[in-house]
């Protein structure tokens, strides 16, 4: 009998369920690898068990997808076609002669590291935040949108009693909407994009341009947009559930300003002008004591950036079948785009399928999934569009004070970027690190590479990092064990 192949998922979210359904359902094993207890990633993060959460359907949108993938991913387990690593966190991804090992760190601790041996790897690593900073965004009480989110769906617990949620993108409605169910008085939205301009991003590095509109672009925007009745309709429920809870909707806004002593207490927000620069004498000032802010996601790319992979941008690049340019990778989810839940599906599925047909020795029939592909090809132009209509305010850098603290890790401000940039001569990030130490420190860049970028004026196109995340001496002298 032919030993079955081994195909590696990283990430347990809704494009890694997908993927190792589709895998599994076709003759191949798969280890699905996750840094999380429970699976379902972000989307479908599950209260913890010890919570006892009596309704956790109330915490998610789409449960009924959620419940098919889990009992998908509960019968394979059963019938030991699937196995889940939960709590493991791949640091890198070795391509060898014979296949991959992926290594991973162990448990909360982090301090022991396993290998997994694979004949092909598919990469759902997903999406982190965007955060550009802003004079008092390190206050307690300050959190991310998706931060918030996590709270409330993976602890059951709300990041204050009185929320301001801010930033741009599509995730605030349904964080603002989600704490507002559970019992927040969610005094403002935010959004500093506007519902009438939908502006082209300025292609200037650091995003320090000026808002282009063109009409033909604004026409496709739009038959983009409607072409998804369903999101519009989704959007207009969560903004009508929040205006009827009295919750003020402001456009064309953001927070310039948080202020408290110990912990946050109030907010400044102020209207932008067309250029999105704050308009003098707008500003006005919100009692909370939590501020949920976000300016949109950014695909996580480390794993395939190590692997050698091509990136286009910020996103990993992948063809029709979700393969990378890296043979036995593939990779599907935020990672190639950043698209919601729908679109991870579908790329998800597409590419467990072609993984199926590949490590068996066959060529795939892309007929057998011509329903996702349709759908990955609306959504994507849906999202695409989407992007543009939130790009974050251009003159956003210019509100940062010379003392805002811009690398939480190394406590570096914006005035000694600034210094390193106008007096020293830096040029770039690489410099603008090496003169400063921003980006030196537990996350590498990861949070405030968009925030250092920004405020320096430079590109803020991703650095390849040999690791993909923190890792103790004694494991990399130490041969890992393999499972």
């Amino acid at each position: 009998m032919t030993e079955r192949p081994v195909l590696a998922v990283v990430g347990a979210g809704p494009a890694g369920l997908a993927a190792t359904l589709a895998a599994a359902a076709r003759g191949v094993r798969v280890v699905l690898i996750d840094s999380a207890a429970e699976p379902g990633g972000q989307f479908y993060r599950q209260p913890a068990r010890g919570l006892g959460a009596r309704r956790p359907e109330a915490l998610h949108h789409q449960w009924r997808t959620w419940q098919r993938l889990s009992g998908g991913l509960g019968a394979h387990l059963a019938a030991e076609r699937v196995t889940h690593l939960s709590d493991h966190h791949v640091w890198c991804v070795e391509r060898e002669s014979a296949g991959f090992t992926v290594h991973a760190l162990l448990g909360p601790g982090q301090e022991e590291s396993v290998a997994v041996r694979a004949d092909g790897v598919l990469l759902a690593t997903g999406a982190y935040e965007k955060v550009l900073p802003f004079p008092g965004w390190t206050l307690p009480g300050v959190v991310t949108a998706g931060g918030a989110q996590a709270m409330l769906k993976g602890g059951l617990v709300l990041p204050g009693r009185t929320a301001v949620v801010a930033g741009t993108g599509p995730l605030l409605l349904p964080v603002a909407t989600g704490l507002a169910a559970a019992g927040a008085r969610v005094a403002a939205l935010v959004e500093s994009a506007g519902p009438r301009r939908v502006a082209a991003r300025s292609a200037e590095p650091g995003g320090l341009g000026r808002h282009r509109v063109h009409p033909r672009g604004l026409l496709r925007r739009i038959r983009a947009l409607t072409a998804q009745p369903a999101k519009l309709a989704e959007a207009a429920g969560y903004a009508a559930a929040l205006l009827a809870g009295g919750t003020r909707v402001m456009a064309r806004h953001a927070v310039v300003e948080a202020h408290g002593r110990d912990r946050l207490e109030s907010v400044t927000v102020a209207a932008l002008d067309a250029e999105g620069g704050a308009v003098p004498g707008s500003e006005r000032r919100l009692a909370c004591d939590a501020l949920a802010v976000g300016h949109g996601l950014l695909p996580h790319t480390d794993l395939a950036a190590g692997l050698g992979c091509r990136l286009d941008g910020s996103t990993v690049r992948v063809d029709d079948e979700q393969r990378t340019d890296v043979p036995g990778v593939w990779a599907a989810g935020e990672a190639t785009g950043v698209g919601g839940a729908g679109l991870s599906l579908a790329e998800g599925h597409i590419a467990g399928r072609s993984a199926a047909a590949r490590l068996h020795g066959s060529a795939p029939d892309p007929r057998e999934w011509a329903a996702a592909a349709r759908s990955r090809t609306r959504l994507r132009a849906f999202f695409a569009e989407l992007d543009g209509a939130y790009a974050a305010p251009v003159r956003w850098a210019e509100r940062v004070t010379d003392a805002t603290v811009v690398c939480r890790c190394e406590e570096v401000t914006a005035g000694a970027v600034r210094e390193a940039v106008g007096t020293l001569g830096a040029a770039d990030l690489r410099t603008v690190k090496l003169l400063t130490r921003a980006g030196m420190g537990w996350c590498q860049g990861r949070m405030c590479e968009p925030g250092v970028a920004g405020v320096a004026g430079c590109d803020p196109s991703p650095a390849r990092r040999l690791l993909a995340r923190p890792v103790p001496l004694g494991v990399l002298a130490t041969p890992p064990d393999p499972l």
